[in-house]
């Protein structure tokens, strides 16, 4: 019997044991939705053995992008989900009651270069950068590191936003790029097919140093999201669900090799190899809320320095945040 059989009973026997946690009351059936991809990455366990709630087995769906995911939270068809921070942030600004539970993945960015000119953030000046994300997280933390540096991100260099992110990878591979900044698992992905690509500082002690933020620690990438009325309604299922996504990633942070195996087989579209070389850099995480709440803060406060409408004009009012 190999390592991974010997998991997934293990926690098949975990996620039936946390129905006795669930009131008799929750007979409602439940969907968790995950975002294709790294974030995916980090629920694998909940594909393989679904948690039980009030006696229905939980569903899992998939789906292609973060904006399909938003779409379902406001129409009210999703009750628990994955989100970027601000994606999340956005939602509640327009009066849908959401709140993040907690906090599953931290930064994972890389700078990475063939340019032997660039040694450091400072020399970015008048080079051009392929950027992941316009407009997201990768983006803002990346102009706010800039800005430390004393680097105009509109003037002094040029980010480009031109790509998808298995397109950066693979252009960086193939010489027609440079520089990019790039979050996991595609970072590995460069340069496992371009060993020669450096990596430019280290973006999450910039971050600190950029913000002062090194008491609140890293910037969040992912949260998990609930609807907040169902929270109310159906605590013990939430709690229940908080556990279960818990042990998932720290079975993950524990067994890459068959983390990524079970990720290639539930089809969140990344390859089994790249997945296990990734998950030692991916800071898969799982953060409360209450103690994930000042990094969350620190990031929201970069959103509305350069782009306030990106999380509907100020910052998350308390309600945003799950009070258990």
């Amino acid at each position: 019997m190999n390592k991974h059989t010997r998991i997934v009973p293990f926690f098949t026997a975990l996620f039936l044991g946390l129905t006795g946690m669930v009131s008799a009351q929750t007979t409602l059936p439940l969907t968790i939705y995950a975002i294709k991809g790294p974030s995916g990455v980090s629920m694998i366990c909940l594909f393989e053995s679904p948690p039980v709630v009030g006696g229905v087995p939980v569903r899992m769906e998939t789906l292609a992008q973060a904006d399909l995911m938003a779409a379902k939270f406001i129409s009210g068809e999703a009750k628990v989900g994955m989100l970027p921070p601000n994606v999340a942030a956005k939602i509640a600004s327009t009066g849908k009651p959401i709140q993040v539970a907690a906090v599953t993945g931290t930064g994972m960015l890389s700078l990475l270069t063939s340019d032997s000119a660039i040694r450091s953030v400072s020399d970015l000046r008048g080079k051009s950068v392929e950027v992941a994300g316009q407009g997201a997280t990768p983006d803002y933390v990346f102009r706010r590191i800039l800005l430390s540096k004393g680097l105009n991100p509109d003037r002094d260099l040029q980010l480009s936003y031109a790509l998808a992110y298995p397109e950066i990878a693979q252009s960086l591979i193939a010489g027609r790029i440079s520089t990019a900044l790039l979050p996991e698992p595609f970072a590995t992905m460069a340069r496992s097919g371009k060993p020669d690509l450096r990596m430019v500082s280290d973006i999450q002690a910039e971050w600190r140093s950029a913000t002062g933020s090194a008491a609140s620690g890293n910037y969040p990438m992912t949260v998990l999201v609930v609807d907040a009325d169902y929270a109310k309604a159906e605590p013990a299922a939430v709690r229940a669900v908080l556990n279960a996504l818990q042990a998932s990633i720290e079975w993950v942070a524990a067994n890459p090799r068959e983390a990524g195996t079970l990720v290639e087989k539930h089809d969140l579209g990344l390859r089994a190899a790249v997945v296990s070389a990734a998950i030692p850099r991916s800071n898969y995480v799982f953060i409360p809320v209450k103690e994930a709440r000042p990094s969350l803060d620190a990031l929201y406060r970069t959103f509305l320095e350069f782009s306030p409408v990106s999380i509907g004009g100020s910052l998350p009012a308390d309600s945003f945040y799950l009070g258990f």
